[in-house]
Formats: structure tokens, C-alpha cells, sequence
């Protein structure tokens, strides 16, 4: 064998050791490539029912060269639109990997949905709607699938809901959240509870309406429980409630600062100088501490309620009518001295 045909050792290590190399390299920049961070601010990625895989591709390509990363791991990896439908929350320092398998699976991430000072069915729809896929006038409609079985009226569908901070999946439809939102109302309603609302001759839909009524009445914390009280005292004794707060509701006009005869004189269910008993249904979503406030009122004796005249937002209460028009008497020479019409 002549030295032309010997192979060099130096030739078959070099190679190997390059290959090795090569390989190196690859899985290297491949960990880096899987691996890098999310360095923006917490970002929420919706994608719709229905999107496309470029539409998808649009979507993560917000998040710069991140998002184009996440992108092709979730392709190379068999993603399908119909899957990665939903709502995901991508946070920093979440890697490349972890969020194209999140896509994959459709692994998605709760929307945190809470809703207070609330006053009509359809600010509620809104309110909702706005953090969730589908549509206000879809929740709405949804309601009259939902609540007329569970034994509600439209006028009662207020008191179907207690605001709360509730977690969905932005994929929910709306007889799913409107069903979540019942049962935490019901197991509110415990047997204890219920007993101590037919106690003040009152049922679950009831202590709700009075609640509404005095949320409006009063922004007072500590008042309302007295307010409650004095309105349960009017219903034991047959009298009409003569709240405020239901003829603006009567009228549609809550911003109301004076109330005057031609409102007073207005037909409506809702108008509780008109009519004897409760309205039909609350005039707002009542907040739990509110419901409990009406349940726990405290005995007194008042029956009527006017605000004071310092307009600090308090009410001066009286035992009889001679009291009240005096205080009433009071509160109205100061409308006129502030021209308040």
C-alpha cells in the first residue's frame, strides 16, 4: 500500500470534531431560540373563532420577533386554529417554547371579570361583554333563555346577579357565565338567609329590590341600614314606599336632583308613590353587603326620610308626618336658595 492511499488520522478527527461542532451550534442556537424570553409588557392575545393561521401570524407579529418566534414553533409543531382559539395572557419571562405549546393545546388563560355600581340589565350586558368573546346583545338574549326557567321575570333579572371578581375562559358562551353567576347567587341564598327574609315577610327577589332602593337612596354606608329598616317599616304598616329613587328609575332619569309633582304623577310599576307594595323588580344590581344589610336591619320606628339640608348626602328621619314636613320643609328652601329646579 503506497502513502497516497493511507488515510490521515489528523483528517477523519478534524471532521468528526467539526460535524460535532456543527451540532453544537445548532442544538445551542436552537435552545436559545426556544428558550428566549418575552420582554414586553403582559400582553393579551385573542384569537377569534374562526381565524385563519395567517391571521394568527398577524396577531403574534404584535409582538415583534417574539411573537414571529412563537409562530413558527406553533406551525412546526402542527398548531391548529381551532384549537388556539381562545385568550391567552403571555407575561414577561415566559419563553418561546411555553407559549406556542400553550397555543397548541389551547391551554387558555382566565379573564378575570368583576362588575359593581351596576344599574341596568343593559349596563351589565356591556360591562360583561366588553371582557369576554361574545357580544352584549348575545348576553342579553342569552338571559331570556336562562332566567325565566330558573324562576325569574324580566323585571327580576337583577336580582339573578351579585357583583363580585368572577374568572372565565374568554371562550364562555354567555348561558355558561350567566349560569355561574346564577349559582353564586343561589348559594348566597343559604336556607338561614331565606329564613330571615320570609322573617321581615320578604323573599330572596324582595330583599333585593329593597336593597336597590337603598343603594340609590343613600351612598352612606351607615345609613343604610336604617334606610332599609324604615322601608321594611312602610311595607308592615301597608304604606306606600314613596322612594325616590324608583320614579327616576320610572321616569329613566337617575340624575335627577328634584323630584316635583309632574314626576310624582307618572304611571309606571316602578313609581312607588302611585303604587302600594314593592316594584316589579330591583332598579339595580344590589351589592352582597347591601342584601345582608337589609336582612340584619335594625328595628327603629322611622317612616320617612328626607336629605338634610347641608347636602352632605345624609338624611334627617322622622317617627311622623308633622316631623318630616318639617324637615322636608327645610330641605326645599334650600333647593330654592340654590336654584336647584
Amino acid at each position: 500500500m503506497t502513502a497516497k492511499n493511507k488515510k490521515n488520522p489528523l483528517t477523519a478527527v478534524y471532521v468528526i470534531s467539526l460535524l460535532v461542532a456543527i451540532v453544537v451550534i445548532i442544538a445551542y442556537m436552537t435552545y436559545n431560540f426556544l428558550t428566549a424570553s418575552y420582554k414586553g409588557d403582559p400582553y393579551r392575545l385573542k384569537i377569534p373563532q374562526g381565524s385563519t393561521i395567517e391571521q394568527i401570524e398577524d396577531s403574534l407579529a404584535n409582538l415583534d420577533m417574539f411573537g414571529e418566534n412563537v409562530y413558527t414553533v406553533w406551525k412546526y409543531y402542527g398548531g391548529k386554529p381551532s384549537v388556539a382559539h381562545g385568550s391567552y395572557l403571555i407575561e414577561p419571562g415566559e419563553n418561546v417554547l411555553s407559549v406556542a405549546k400553550r397555543l397548541k393545546s389551547g391551554r387558555q388563560t382566565p379573564v378575570k371579570l368583576s362588575f359593581n355600581n351596576v344599574r341596568t340589565i343593559d349596563q351589565l350586558a356591556n360591562r360583561i361583554a366588553e371582557k369576554m368573546e361574545f357580544t352584549p346583545n348575545e348576553f342579553i338574549e342569552a338571559l331570556d333563555s336562562v332566567l325565566p326557567e330558573a324562576g325569574f321575570t324580566k323585571p327580576q333579572y337583577p336580582a339573578a346577579f351579585i357583583p363580585d371578581s368572577y374568572e372565565f375562559y374568554w371562550t364562555a358562551s354567555p348561558q355558561k357565565v350567566i349560569s355561574t353567576l346564577l349559582d353564586y347567587r343561589n348559594k348566597f341564598w343559604t336556607n338561614e338567609r331565606r329564613q330571615a327574609a320570609s322573617a321581615l315577610g320578604l323573599n330572596p327577589v324582595g330583599v333585593a329590590t329593597i336593597a336597590s332602593i337603598v343603594e340609590e337612596e343613600s351612598a352612606k354606608n351607615e345609613e343604610r341600614p336604617i334606610i332599609a329598616r324604615l322601608y321594611i317599616n312602610r311595607l308592615d304598616k301597608n304604606m306606600p314606599l314613596q322612594a325616590d329613587p324608583t320614579v327616576k328609575f320610572a321616569v329613566g332619569d337617575f340624575g335627577l336632583r328634584r323630584i316635583t309633582g309632574k314626576h310624582l304623577q307618572v304611571n309606571s310599576p316602578y313609581n312607588t308613590y302611585k303604587i302600594n307594595g314593592l316594584p316589579p323588580g330591583p332598579i339595580r344590581v344590589a351589592d352582597r353587603k347591601t342584601l345582608e344589610q337589609v336582612l340584619t336591619a335594625p328595628r327603629n320606628e322611622y317612616l320617612y326620610m328626607c336629605a338634610r339640608e347641608d347636602f352632605s348626602g345624609y338624611h334627617n328621619f322622622a317617627r311622623d308626618l308633622a316631623e318630616h314636613n318639617a324637615n322636608a320643609a327645610r330641605y326645599r328652601a334650600e333647593l330654592n336658595r340654590r336654584g336647584i329646579k
